[in-house]
């Protein structure tokens, strides 16, 4: 939100009916409903353009815009007029918003919202709509339309076949995208409200994915290629990440050779606590690893539990380290330890789990690999890992960097 920008485009509107605004006393009125009232920015800006239309006698000025545009080529700070179909509705995040969803034509589709204090009829998915005097914010780096107290919405007759394009990972951008891409890895979740995250892969790159707990949702399956439609592509700190919540994805019957990611090689030179044989939370879409006590930071104490294998380690090149985290079918092929096999040590040794992590981080740590994987924030999640032969130049790069020879 920009104040001042809304001054300017309340002022032109004004200004074009021959009329000269107090730009000082407009951000007044803004800042005083949006600061010390919490009225939302759109609904503070259409307020104040009113008000004005009636200190001046403009009966015909609105907030209201009677160009149809595009869906494709909106843009953030525009009132908007158009005509879109629902392709997919999603649970609103708060209660202020009544609905939330994708509307999309043959140009392109946009994240919608509708305001719970707009009080306009529910949308239908699948149903084409006109609607006037929309405002479009930004969401997460991407444009999103805001259905508002001023907004008028009708039903249209429209019927025009949607084909959405198909998009590779490296070509997508904040918004709406689409693609075809391979489930390559899941991840443990980080939120008790999230249904699924991993990794998405095609011939172009990787991505993070998403998707929150909804009505009717499933996770996608490892190794299974995927079509997914109107998924929401947002930006954190730099990186593209999608939102697959509100999204169709149909599952198809062909393959996908994914672009290698992050390739490390080097010594293994730390593997932390919280590697080897751990315990994990058997509560649906939950996967956190379970402490001694069989305790779940979300759903506290379980009385059952699954087991599985998983390394925590620092790789060093010889110019860089990387921090590793290393899954169970890497773990089995690195150590030639099968969870069946770290299992039965554990419940057969006075150090239970704690011998499965000594016997693992003697057969691995000290030893050179190569190994590939895809990088997430300051770690590379390793999918596949190779021993490489002893080599006299490496270890003495590494002895003189712990002895701080220069």
């Amino acid at each position: 939100m920009d104040i001042r920008e809304m001054v300017e485009r309340i002022s032109q509107k004004i200004a074009s009916k021959g009329k000269t605004p107090d730009k000082k006393k407009i951000e007044t009125k803004l800042r005083r409903l949006i600061e010390e009232f919490g009225v939302h920015a759109n609904e503070a800006e259409r307020t104040v353009l009113n008000e004005l239309a009636k200190e001046y006698s403009l009966s015909s000025i609105t907030a209201k815009s009677s160009d149809m545009k595009e869906i494709g080529s909106l843009l953030p700070g525009e009132w908007v007029t158009i005509e879109g179909k629902v392709v997919s509705l999603s649970t609103p995040p708060t209660p202020a918003i009544a609905q939330a969803g994708i509307l999309a034509d043959p140009s392109g589709a946009i994240r919608f919202v509708v305001w719970s204090r707009a009080g306009t009829p529910p949308l239908t998915e699948g149903s084409w709509y006109r609607i006037e005097s929309a405002v479009v914010d930004e969401y997460r780096g991407s444009p999103s339309l805001s259905i508002h107290t001023g907004t008028t919405i009708a039903p249209s007759d429209q019927d025009i076949p949607i084909i959405p394009e198909i998009k590779k990972i490296s070509e997508l951008k904040p918004g709406i995208g689409n693609l075809r891409a391979k489930m390559i890895q899941e991840w443990e979740p980080s939120h008790p409200r999230m249904l699924q995250v991993g990794l998405l892969g095609d011939e172009s790159g990787t991505i993070k994915f998403t998707i929150w707990k909804d009505s009717g949702k499933e996770p996608l399956e490892l190794d299974k290629v995927y079509s997914i439609y109107y998924a929401q592509v947002d930006e954190f700190g730099g990186r593209l990440g999608l939102n697959l919540t509100g999204a169709m994805y149909v599952p198809e019957e062909m393959e996908i050779v994914v672009r290698s990611g992050e390739t490390v090689s080097g010594a293994l030179v730390h593997i932390a606590p919280g590697s080897g044989l751990v315990k994990r939370c058997p509560v649906d879409g939950c996967n956190r690893v379970l402490s001694r006590q069989n305790y779940c930071p979300v759903h506290e104490i379980q009385s059952t539990f699954r087991y599985d294998l998983r390394i925590k380690g620092v790789l060093d090149s010889g110019t860089k380290t990387y921090n590793l985290l290393i899954s169970r079918p890497v773990v089995e092929q690195m150590t030639g330890m099968s969870l069946e096999a770290a299992v039965e040590l554990a419940e057969n040794n006075p150090l239970g789990m704690d011998e499965v992590f000594f016997k693992m981080r003697d057969l691995v740590q000290g030893r050179y690999f190569i190994c590939r994987g895809s990088e997430m924030e300051d770690r590379v999640l390793v999918k596949e890992c190779t021993p490489l032969a002893y080599d006299t130049r490496n270890l003495a790069d590494l002895l003189n960097r712990a002895g701080g020879a220069p």
